[in-house]
């Protein structure tokens, strides 16, 4: 992140907890350190103006590995579809659009009543999305699950977002998502590819970096 000034405005109010808020003031990613690999590590809000009611937020858990978070980081400090409209219907559409790296990637797809589920071809990540949560965008509800491990359920680490998270920021995770469990190679060669998903991430450069700047100043 250090090459994307937008985001480089950062307050830290204690050694546990670091806040980087893009220069709209309408996005904000809050990092609680040495979390538990199953607790929520990283949580990022966007909001319509720098007073208004959040429009959508995303978790990730503190076991998410660095290639997922990195991913996340780029999209969000490059702005690029992360203005979502408020109030914008979570359609056909725009679930086509943040799973299509999966489709493309030949993920198997199946439908378990409000349930909508990609998973690898090894069964060990996966991308689900309920359908009945879509249907409240007023709330903060978990409408998407980014996983890997033996489900959902019981997931090595796992991001969710809420329903009005940019279609854009999920098919860039999707992508990551496919690309780092090898699907787009010979399967001789996933192990290599798989590993970092399962990894714990080494704490954000940029992060830290941006820290240390600000502290100088």
């Amino acid at each position: 992140m250090t090459q994307h000034a937008e985001l480089d405005r950062e307050r830290t109010w204690s050694d546990e907890t670091t806040h980087a808020i893009h220069e709209s003031q309408t996005l904000r990613i809050e990092r609680v350190h040495e979390t538990p690999a199953h607790e929520t590590a990283w949580t990022v809000a966007a909001y319509e103006t720098p007073v208004s009611n959040r429009i959508w937020v995303l978790t990730a858990t503190g076991a998410t590995p660095a290639p997922v978070l990195q991913e996340l980081l780029d999209h969000l400090a490059d702005g690029d579809g992360w203005d979502t409209a408020v109030g914008a219907p979570v359609d056909e559409k725009m679930v086509t659009a943040a799973t299509q790296p999966l489709s493309d990637a030949g993920w198997k797809h199946t439908v378990d009543g409000r349930w909508i589920r990609w998973t690898s071809p090894a069964g060990d990540a996966g991308v689900q999305f309920d359908a009945f949560t879509a249907q409240h965008p007023s709330q903060d509800l978990a409408t998407w699950t980014v996983w890997a491990g033996l489900d959902p359920d019981r997931p090595t680490w796992a991001v969710t977002a809420s329903p009005h998270t940019p279609s854009s920021l999920l098919a860039d995770l999707s992508e990551t998502l496919a690309h780092e469990t090898g699907l787009r190679r010979p399967q001789t060669a996933g192990p290599e590819r798989r590993t970092p998903l399962f990894t714990s991430p080494p704490a954000v450069r940029a992060v830290a970096a941006s820290r240390s700047a600000s502290r100088s100043r």
